[in-house]
């Protein structure tokens, strides 16, 4: 059963980290003043935290997965 867990949270983290990344380039190639491309108001971006929430579900996934072996 830990195998399925472990594989249900590489899979959430690979997509929680590619969604992330395109929607980082999509951030940046849009038209955006200079002060709104700093590096605090790109990850505080209301468009990433989706991708955050599945990167955090992966953790957690580890964590309940490494708990049982």
């Amino acid at each position: 059963m830990s195998y399925i867990i472990s594989f249900a949270a590489a899979a959430l983290l690979v997509i929680g980290l590619a969604g992330n990344g395109f929607e980082m380039r999509k951030a940046r190639a849009s038209t955006m003043k200079d002060e709104d491309v700093t590096s605090k108001n790109m990850f505080t971006n209301r468009r990433n935290f989706k991708w955050y929430a599945f990167i955090g579900a992966a953790l957690v996934l580890l964590a309940i997965g490494n708990s049982h072996t």
